[in-house]
């Protein structure tokens, strides 16, 4: 009897050392994934901010030049009503 029950607990232990095995294998197969997903969400943020950035820097590209054409028109309109008044040309406006 006593064989038999020292049989059953080392077959026990065994089961359970098994399964702890098993257990680890899922649990280090889980962790690694949970990296590579994690770095590929990091790698996809990092795109992102880069074509975000891009786009940023494209709108005040145009920005910039929308603000230069309506500078240049402003002048344009200066010239003309300083000509007007003046009774002169619009260059001559321009280069006072």
């Amino acid at each position: 009897m006593r064989r038999t029950l020292a049989f059953a607990m080392i077959a026990t232990s065994m089961a359970l050392t098994a399964c702890s095995e098993k257990t680890q294998d899922a649990a280090e197969t889980t962790a690694a994934s949970a990296s590579e997903d994690a770095a590929n969400a990091a790698a996809a943020a990092g795109e992102a901010a880069k074509d975000t950035a891009t786009a940023a820097a494209n709108a005040a590209d145009k920005a910039a030049a929308a603000t230069d054409e309506l500078g240049d028109k402003a002048e344009n309109a200066r010239a003309k009503a300083e000509a007007s008044l003046h009774n002169e040309s619009t260059a001559e406006a321009k280069r006072d």
